[in-house]
């Protein structure tokens, strides 16, 4: 008996995006059930308790990676929620053990997907940099994450109040940040001060994006006089 697998419909072309995103998620579920399995057999309690804590780090590496999977094609996604989604779990997973706290406040935004998802990955490289390499002299290490639109440019910011060891390089993660902004029409700004670094993407709505604001932008000026930064903290 031959059996034929199901060919399905791949309008947008992201056929391999979508296996590698279904590899990884298979790959996380084996190591947090083969991590889980060694602690439950484990009869010693430090032995168990870090065990079940790389657990947890695991559980918190798939909320990141969970973030970041492309929107759907074909329809817009609400680019703020989205990023508040990413930079929480981000928190979680690398900037709460570092003690950094998260302001993010956005603008009403919609993005296409795959152009939303691009903006997640910058946000995230330039998020993991921090964590990576910044040093925090003060006594309230902090991040902030602004998400604009101007007109119909739009402006990410991610600025920080630490200092790097060393000027900052443009290694292969920078490099990618930029490659990743051309793809939007846009750059990538980096400036150095007192009180830490800034990081300013900016890149032009699309003409469908831009209907889409034209439909918010009233909603935007009233929410904008009452809404604060929103400090991201996991659940204790």
């Amino acid at each position: 008996m031959t059996e034929h697998v199901a060919q399905l419909p791949n309008p947008d072309g992201s056929l391999l995006l979508r296996e590698l995103d279904h590899r990884i998620k298979n790959e996380l579920t084996s190591a947090i059930c083969a991590v889980s399995a060694k602690a439950v057999q484990s009869d010693s309690v430090a032995v168990k308790a870090a065990l079940l804590d790389v657990v947890s780090v695991l559980h918190q590496w798939a909320d990141v990676h969970r973030a970041l999977r492309m929107p759907e094609q074909g329809r817009l996604t609400d680019a703020a929620r989205y990023l508040q989604q990413l930079c929480f779990a981000m928190t979680k997973y690398r900037l709460d053990c570092l003690a950094i706290r998260v302001l993010f406040s956005a603008d009403d935004l919609r993005l296409e997907g795959e152009r939303c998802w691009k903006l997640g990955l910058i946000v995230s490289e330039l998020l993991t940099n921090v964590a990576r390499h910044v040093q925090f002299d003060v006594r309230h290490p902090e991040l902030r994450v602004k998400l604009m639109l101007a007109g119909n440019v739009v402006k990410c910011g991610v600025s920080d109040n630490g200092s790097a060891p060393e000027p900052i390089r443009r290694g292969r993660g920078l490099t990618i940040v930029g490659e990743l902004a051309s793809s939007l029409g846009g750059r990538v700004h980096m400036s150095s001060v007192a009180d830490g670094f800034s990081f300013l993407l900016t890149f032009p709505l699309t003409e469908a994006e831009q209907h889409a604001a034209g439909g918010t932008h009233l909603v935007q000026l009233k929410r904008r006089k009452v809404r604060r930064p929103r400090r991201l903290e996991a659940s204790r």
